[in-house]
């Protein structure tokens, strides 16, 4: 079965939002659909993306698995991001979490190598 993910993550200032997501992934948005949506391809048929709302902002919970995840955490470091939170799971799997303005959670996952 082919699944296409679409993960959105409500904002409540887009363009302070677009600026931090851009570090963050390292890249401008793939697309905007409008004025207050921006979207960025991760992988084949696999989206995210913020969006103004801000009613629903600070409630988002996100993770992306990554090949490198040490390469990806000293870029992160580099820039000057801290994560919120280390998890490490049985099998050596690890998770590091970081918070966007809103306290929306984007974390990135990796197997040990």
């Amino acid at each position: 079965m082919a699944i296409d993910l679409f993960a959105g993550i409500p904002v409540t200032d887009f363009a302070k939002s677009l600026a931090w997501y851009e570090r963050l992934l390292g890249t401008p948005p793939s697309f905007f659909p409008n004025d207050i949506e921006a979207v960025w391809a991760l992988g084949d048929h696999r989206y995210v993306y913020i969006v103004e709302l801000p009613d629903h902002a600070g409630h988002a919970r996100t993770l992306a698995f990554v090949e490198d995840l040490d390469a990806r955490l000293t870029d992160l470091a580099d820039q000057g991001f801290e994560p919120a939170r280390e998890e490490q799971f049985e099998g050596g799997t690890r998770k590091i979490t970081y918070q966007d303005p809103d306290g929306n959670e984007f974390a990135f996952g990796g197997a040990p190598s």
